[in-house]
Formats: structure tokens, sequence, C-alpha cells
């Protein structure tokens, strides 16, 4: 009796290990075969989001690149294994050579990787610098991380700021819980975007993938990079969040853009600048006093 128990537990193990293993097999082919989104994550999704900028299609061509060198190198470093195993098995090599040095061989595994990794350097220091600043910017705008949601500024447009919160899980678009906010940043494609990072109190990350950005946001401290987003993304919606831990809301700071026209973008400002306050105005410094206060 003890001995069927234990053949039936067996049989079961053995039976939920195969259906886990096609459970799992199942669940990566529909994440490889299911279509990629452009402006935001996917269930099962395989690598980064489709690039809506030149730096992260950058970024992509890079990744693809080393990810060939790394697959070559443990192909290469596999074979040996393999060959020294089976060469020099105890079997097939039953006296040991005694050699202790070769040059060729020390030469080889010393220079090789020198040659690698300046080949590496020189598209990695590329993209580097290509990410770095933006020249001749036609427009600017400044990203403030604060406890726990996100502040933006738009000095280039009549230098007006607001809030943005995350929206109710009932509020928010399918797919974009934890995403979408009440004020999305707006930004006109076809133009040269400079974002400056900083933070009110503590570290946080501004983090758009779709826009190969992720700069850290530092209080006291002003960091620069930019975007463009060609026309053909007119109208869609990208999703970004704050990507460096800042606290026990640190999950509720979603960054959501919006992506318009530039005639629209132009109707939106001068709506915006009616219903938002000036970053210099005396009322608005008022009101923040009186919120400080009030903490």
């Amino acid at each position: 009796m003890d001995v069927a128990r234990r053949r039936v537990g067996i049989d079961g193990m053995m039976a939920m290990r195969r259906l886990s293993f096609f459970a799992v097999l199942t669940s990566l082919l529909t994440g490889l075969s299911a279509p990629a989104w452009a402006d935001g994550a996917r269930n099962w999704g395989l690598g980064f989001q489709d690039p809506a900028t030149p730096v992260m299609a950058q970024i992509k061509d890079f990744h693809d690149l080393l990810l060939i060198i790394i697959t070559l190198i443990t192909l290469f470093v596999l074979g040996l294994l393999i060959y020294v195993m089976f060469r020099f098995s105890e079997k097939r090599n039953p006296t040991p050579s005694k050699t202790t040095h070769n040059t060729l061989i020390e030469v080889l595994w010393t220079v090789i990787p020198i040659v690698i990794l300046v080949f590496i350097a020189i598209p990695s220091f590329k993209l580097l610098y290509f990410t770095d600043v933006a020249e001749d910017a036609d427009l600017t705008v400044k990203a403030i991380g604060k406890q726990w949601y996100w502040s933006y500024e738009y000095p280039d447009n009549g230098n007006f700021t607001f809030d943005a919160f995350p929206l109710d899980d009932e509020d928010a678009p399918e797919g974009a819980r934890l995403l979408a906010t009440d004020n999305p940043l707006v930004l006109p494609v076809d133009t040269r975007i400079r974002f400056i990072v900083t933070a009110g109190d503590v570290l946080h990350n501004f983090a758009v993938p779709a826009f190969g950005i992720k700069m850290d946001g530092v209080p006291g401290r002003l960091n620069e990079t930019w975007a463009m987003v060609p026309a053909e993304h007119t109208g869609k919606t990208f999703y970004g969040q704050c990507s460096e831990l800042c606290g026990t809301g640190h999950s509720y700071m979603p960054i959501e853009i919006r992506l318009v026209s530039k005639e629209d973008y132009a109707e939106w400002v001068k709506t915006a600048q009616e219903e938002f306050a000036r970053v210099d105005d005396p009322a608005n410094r008022v009101r923040v006093a009186e919120v400080e206060e009030a903490e």
C-alpha cells in the first residue's frame, strides 16, 4: 500500500511538472506572437518597447549589437568547454600534460578581450554623447519629482506649471492602471525637446522607456536630456514611471505623455496658460507657502 501511494505521489508530481512546463511554453509563445505596442508595455513582452525617438532607436540598435557579441562569446566558450571535457578526459588523456605556460594563448586571451571592448566602446561613447545635451532645442520642459507626484513647467510657453497625479483605477483607460494621470504632459511632434529633470525633496527618476529617457531627479541639481518624436506618433500616448525608490508612494508616480501636432499644441498652450498658474506668479507663491505651513 505504501509503495502504491508513493507511486501515485511521484506520478502526480511529474504531471504537475509537465503542466507547468507547457504553461510556461504557451505563455512565451503567446508573448512572441502578440503584436508589439508602440506606446507602452504588454503582457509577456520581450525586449524593449518600440522606439519612439532617435535616441531610443540607437539604444535598441546598440543593445542588439551587444546581444550578438555576447551570444558569440557564450557559444565560443561553451564550445571550448565541451572540447576540453571530451578531449582531455581521463579516458582519452590518461597522462596529463605538465605545461604551465603558453605564450601565444596568454597573448591571445589578453588581446582579444581588449579588441572586443574597444569595438564596443566606440558606438557606446557615440551613443552616450548623442543622448547627453540637446543643442538648439525648440522647446524646454522641466520635470520636478516630488513625494509622490510630478510637477511640470513650460518656461518657453508662458512659464506655467501644473501637477500630475495618478488616476483612480476606475478612471484609468484599459491597460493604463497606475500609468494614467489627471494632467498628462502634452508635447508636440517633430520638435526637439529639452527635458530638465530635478526633484523637490528626495531622489526621483524620470523614466519613459519608449523615449529612451531615464534621468535622475536630484534635489538642488538640474539634469538634462532630450527627445524628438516623429510626426507618425501624433495622437499617441506614452507612459513612464519614477524609477528611483523614493518612499512609500513610489509606485504612484506615473508619467503620461500625450503627443499632438504643432497646431494642436499651440491651441493647448493657450488653454493651459489660462488654466494653470505661472511659476513666477506671486499668488502661486503665496498658495505654495500656505500649503507648506499646513503640512
